[in-house]
């Protein structure tokens, strides 16, 4: 018996914005959503929480839908 999983939408996210000179709360934020180097992009699942932490670094990242 197989187990299907849900499609769970994801969302490409890039940094495009050096996090020097930021607000350190935006920093934190960069970097919980595991972003560390300029251009690294990481997927992340699309909900209300990362829809969140995008809301409040939206300067900062470029946002694709996977």
């Amino acid at each position: 018996m197989a187990a299907k999983k849900a499609e769970t939408k994801k969302l490409k996210i890039t940094l495009v914005k050096s996090t020097i000179g930021q607000v350190p709360k935006n920093r934190a934020t960069i970097q919980a959503m595991g972003l560390r180097k300029l251009h690294q992009t990481v997927e992340l699942p699309d909900n209300e929480a990362t829809r969140g932490q995008i809301q409040k670094v939206r300067h900062m990242i470029k946002v694709e839908e996977a």
